[in-house]
């Protein structure tokens, strides 16, 4: 699979990416992105393009690469949508075997399907979105995929996620799926990289990518809370890490990071009873946390005497004799109290 370079590419220098995609712009936030899924290995490195305060591409079917690269610089100069797709596919001899869906920083789109493209393939530009498919088992694929996006709730990630589902359900690719992947960035660049790609996330090769990817956002979410959780903590605002560790948590109650620093936060927070049985699961698990948890100590992150340290570490032998017992009401309190 090699990547073509130059708009003028010709035909058979072009990755097979056979796919379906739904590019994005959500109104309420200005947030912008794409998602595809693909029975192509690693969909994501050459399907999805896109930059803060600038515009979204996704390059299809017989992929040409450099539409990425080249849509975004265009956009940048303030070219719109419908005129990109226009210049780039004009100048490209390999055009009718493309598929091209272009969105910009103001949630405008435009869209292309090459007239040799595998049916079954087409596209819809909505007002706010553009969802493109070929090598369908059917047509039914990018109308529902459309339908779906407009009805759908909630954070634009997921809205795109559900249009693709949408997809799966009707037939999708008729080769089946192998990769996926999802990306939003701000609308509005604050100038910052590492502020402005929100959400990027790829399933390289599975036999379930929707629901991997599906499974990946939600632990991207997790972690969402657990990042506003450590820059609450660099604040000295400590109530405020408490809700995010404890919000990661419930999302997550199997995630041992998760949870250990939650107790510790707890801890802080001057509820330290609280925080020994999610103390006593975490050393469970791995006994290097109770190594771990010593170290914060001289940093100021862990706020305990020696004395109470001494409590912490006993949770390990606690929960490790509370397990050896017979099942019984003595376990099942514990388990019931350390998810309160």
């Amino acid at each position: 699979m090699r990547p073509t370079l130059d708009v003028e590419s010709l035909r058979g220098n072009s990755p097979f990416a056979h796919t379906y995609s739904i590019v994005a712009f959500d109104p309420r936030t200005g947030d912008m992105g794409v998602a595809v899924q693909s029975h192509w290995f690693c969909v994501g490195s050459v399907v999805p393009w896109g930059e803060a305060g600038v515009g979204i591409v996704a390059t299809q079917s017989f992929v040409n690469p450099s539409f990425g690269p080249h849509g975004l610089k265009m956009m940048k100069k303030g070219i719109g949508p419908t005129e990109v797709v226009r210049k780039i596919i004009a100048l490209d001899k390999g055009r009718e075997l493309r598929q091209l869906a272009v969105l910009n920083s103001n949630g405008k789109a435009a869209a292309f399907t090459g007239k040799n493209c595998v049916p079954a393939a087409g596209h819809i530009v909505g007002k706010t979105y553009s969802v493109q498919a070929n090598m369908m088992l059917n047509e039914n694929v990018w109308p529902s995929m459309s339908k779906a996006f407009v009805r759908a709730n909630g954070a634009l990630a997921e809205r795109m996620v559900t249009a693709l589902e949408a997809a799966e359900k009707v037939g999708g690719d008729i080769r089946g799926r192998q990769s996926a992947a999802l990306l939003v960035v701000r609308g509005r660049s604050t100038g910052n990289a590492w502020e402005d790609r929100l959400v990027d996330l790829r399933v390289d090769d599975s036999p379930e990518p929707l629901a991997e990817l599906r499974r990946l956002l939600r632990v991207h979410r997790a972690y969402e809370h657990m990042n506003k959780g450590d820059l609450a903590i660099e604040w000295g605002d400590l109530a405020l890490a408490l809700r995010h560790y404890s919000s990661a948590e419930k999302m997550f109650p199997e995630n041992a990071e998760m949870k250990f620093w939650h107790a510790t936060t707890l801890v802080n927070n001057g509820r330290f009873r609280e925080a020994l049985p999610l103390f006593g699961e975490v050393f469970s698990e791995n006994g290097n946390w109770r190594k771990f948890v010593k170290r914060l100590v001289p940093l100021g992150l862990l706020k305990v005497d020696e004395k109470l340290m001494k409590e912490i570490l006993k949770q390990q032998s606690v929960v490790q004799s509370r397990i050896r017992e017979p099942p019984g009401i003595t376990l099942g309190r514990s388990l019931t109290a350390s998810k309160k």
